[in-house]
């Protein structure tokens, strides 16, 4: 008895022992002053809830925090709750936000509003602190170009060429976006002149509604191109592949995010019109594999680029991957040589790439980075003499003209951008893409969600957040007195190694000679893993032994 006395006025459950007392109280009132019962009541209702609630976490099943502290724990989720908002909104700096930073998006948002998008008093960066970068600029400076720049996407074995701009949207499949935030980015793509990539999703009635340029990628559940068996079926393939609207097809090996991981859309997920779009049955889970079931060897693989080249009609074909085993991409340079088979592009993704869910490890631990995988997927194509015959795309965290410049001059032909275009639409940085709760109907397949975003308005902060994105590209261009994007190299790009040195990019990412692979290359990069490379197969020549356990005693 006296410990229950005890505990009644103890700290962790006074809240409970107050309300009690509060709900007695009202009940008292009651009872002495009837004419009160207009305002006693609500308090006795809302007092007795509370009693209600207290009770019910004193004697919660699995809940530790609950029992010990009844009612006040609850304060701990909602704080719980609100953390990222009030992280994001009172105490995050402009500059180290992540996965972007508020200055980041705030120039997204400026520059898709069509608003001053310029800051005052100077850089908000230490500019002495290990890592930061620059771009020198010249005292000769160039007119800036007015023409928004375009690159030519097509080998010797391409018919249609295609002409792409520098900057378009990178892959987000319908099911992770909204059917609103597909009609608003393909729109955009139409009216400034870009590239739309689908996603593995398929491609959507959304995604051919407003006829902008597709980049049509085909990942391993092969979903728009799918017999009943999940297998790749070739004619469903060619008839949409050869759609107008389709101007390049891509085969998805992985993606940055989650690179080497399959997925799957659960059942209660798979609408009638994902379903329609996929070519999967509704009421079973939608599966994506971890790997491709079309082929198993790089020589295999680039035979089916090759056979997506003619199904498309002679359409640029290539395939995006992001970096991790170097001697997998080298043995996959060794049947470019050996078949003679080259595709038209390569996008490179890193894993600082974007997704609407992916694992804890994955995310943060796996996979190349963007830049390092970007000039290694260069350098590897000049080593065995390819370069000039594919195009490199970039994607992984572009949202600035900075950071299509820095990509441009360790490789990339083209870059794309996912994020930043989410942010164009609306996106708010909420972090809840995976919840299926997006605040602002991008991320989401919540019909009452998605009709937030009204799709013309969006639509048109797309098209100027990326002309005003490529405009700005070409006046960095100009102020490095450069005539054409494609001229920067990385001796461009400076950065800061220690207190005490700057080292510029050429010494950080040095290029292989044309031919030096084939010629035999002293480049520790690349010596070892060009060695264990087979054009024959994705494991290495020489495969790495486990450790074995010591025998028991």
């Amino acid at each position: 008895m006296q410990r229950s006395r005890i505990l009644i006025l103890s700290p962790r459950y006074i809240t409970l022992t107050t309300v009690v007392v509060a709900a007695l109280a009202c009940v008292l009132g009651l009872l002495l002053a009837p004419g009160a019962w207009p305002w006693l009541l609500p308090l006795l209702a809302l007092f007795g809830g509370l009693v209600a609630l207290g009770f019910r976490d004193l004697f919660h099943p699995t809940h530790s925090i609950l029992r010990s502290y009844p009612i006040a724990a609850h304060l701990r989720f909602i704080m719980e709750e609100i953390r990222p908002e009030m992280r994001q909104y009172f105490f995050e700096d402009e500059k180290h936000g992540t996965p972007f930073s508020r200055d980041k998006r705030a120039v997204v948002y400026q520059r898709a509003k069509n608003q001053l998008d310029k800051r005052p008093f100077g850089t908000q960066y230490d500019v002495y602190q290990d890592g930061f970068e620059w771009l020198h600029h010249s005292m000769a400076p160039r007119p800036v170009a007015h023409e928004p720049p375009r690159v030519l996407v097509g080998g010797p074995d391409c018919t249609l060429p295609y002409s792409a701009s520098l900057l378009n949207i990178s892959a987000m499949s319908f099911g992770s976006l909204s059917a609103s935030a597909i009609r608003a980015l393909n729109q955009g793509a139409k009216a400034g002149g870009f590239a739309h990539d689908t996603g593995e999703g398929g491609l959507s009635p959304y995604h051919k509604e407003a006829g902008g340029d597709l980049i049509w990628e085909l990942g391993s559940g092969y979903f728009s191109a799918r017999d009943a068996q999940g297998r790749f079926d070739p004619a469903l393939f060619a008839a949409n592949a050869t759609l107008p609207q389709v101007r390049m097809v891509e085969l998805k090996l992985s993606q940055g995010a989650k690179p080497g991981h399959g997925g799957v859309l659960p059942a209660a997920k798979v609408s009638a019109e994902i379903a329609a779009t996929r070519g999967v049955p509704m009421g079973v889970d939608c599966i994506s594999p971890a790997a491709h079931a079309a082929f198993s060897t790089p020589v295999e693989m680039l035979h089916f680029i090759a056979e997506m080249r003619r199904l498309s009609g002679g359409k640029p074909a290539g395939f995006k991957l992001c970096i991790g085993h170097r001697w997998e991409f080298l043995a996959i340079c060794k049947a470019m040589v050996e078949t003679g088979i080259t595709p038209d592009f390569i996008v490179v993704d890193g894993a600082e790439g974007g997704t609407g869910a992916a694992p804890l490890e994955f995310m943060d631990h796996l996979g190349m980075p963007m830049r390092e995988g970007l000039n290694f997927v260069h350098n590897a194509l000049i080593g065995v003499g390819l370069r000039d015959r594919i195009r490199l795309g970039a994607s992984g965290k572009i949202a600035s003209a900075f950071d299509m410049a820095r990509a441009l001059a360790l490789g990339a032909d083209w870059c794309n951008a996912g994020r930043g275009f989410m942010f164009a639409l609306g996106c708010i940085h909420s972090l809840s893409c995976h919840t299926d709760r997006c605040p602002t109907g991008v991320a989401t397949q919540d019909p009452t969600r998605s009709r937030a975003l009204v799709v013309p308005d969006k639509a048109q902060r797309v098209a100027q957040f990326q002309a005003a994105t490529v405009a700005a590209l070409a006046e960095l261009v100009a102020a490095a007195g450069l005539d054409h994007p494609g001229q920067l190299r990385p001796h461009h790009f400076f950065r800061r190694v220690s207190a005490q040195e700057v080292r510029s990019f050429a010494e950080l990412f040095p290029e292989l000679t044309p031919g030096e692979l084939l010629a035999g290359t002293a480049d520790a990069r690349f010596r070892e893993a060009w060695a264990m490379a087979d054009a024959h197969s994705f494991a290495p020549r020489m495969p790495v032994t486990p450790r074995l356990e010591p025998e028991a005693a």
